[in-house]
C-alpha cells in the first residue's frame, strides 16, 4: 500500500512539472530550448548530489553540458514571462 502512495506522489509531481513546462514554454522562441528547459528543470528537481552543467546534462542523456549552458547563456527566451 505504501508503494502505491509513493507511485501516486511521483506521478503527481511529474504531472505538475509538465504543467509548469506548459505554462512557460511560450517564453522560448525555439523548440530546442523549450525541450531543453524541461530537461533542465527535471535535473534541478532531481536527486542529484551536485547540480551543475555536467550533471544536469548527463541526467538529460547528453554527452556534454553545451546544451544546458547554451540554454542559460544564449537561448532566446523571456525571463520575465518565466518568472511570472
Amino acid at each position: 500500500m505504501r508503494c502505491d502512495g509513493l507511485v501516486a506522489e511521483v506521478q503527481d509531481w511529474a504531472a505538475g512539472l509538465e504543467e509548469v513546462h506548459a505554462r512557460i514554454a511560450s517564453a522560448f522562441a525555439r523548440a530546442e530550448p523549450r525541450a531543453q528547459v524541461l530537461a533542465y528543470l527535471r535535473g534541478l528537481l532531481g536527486q542529484l548530489e551536485r547540480k551543475n552543467g555536467w550533471t544536469l546534462a548527463e541526467t538529460a542523456g547528453e554527452v556534454s553540458p553545451d546544451g544546458m549552458q547554451r540554454l542559460l547563456r544564449t537561448a532566446d527566451w523571456n525571463a520575465d514571462t518565466v518568472r511570472d
